[in-house]
């Protein structure tokens, strides 16, 4: 029952300089997109309902904050 785990290297096959530098360079940037979503669906998350209440509270007849948030 000896089972041996084979590793795989984790290393980039450098064909030449300027095929590493771009495969980083796309990876740079598929990290920064996702960062960026990621950021972005947060504070959306976050932001919506306040943002909305404070349009609504600067509109023309000036409620107050109560008759923003009754149901009614």
């Amino acid at each position: 029952m000896a089972s041996r785990v084979a590793l795989k290297s984790k290393g980039k096959s450098v064909k030449g300089a300027k095929a590493s530098e771009e495969k980083s360079m796309a990876d740079c940037l598929k990290e920064w997109s996702t960062w960026t979503m990621k950021k972005a669906k947060v504070i959306t998350h976050y932001g919506f309902i306040p943002l909305v209440i404070i349009i609504g509270m600067n509109s023309d007849p000036k409620p107050q904050l109560y008759q923003l948030l009754s149901p009614v």
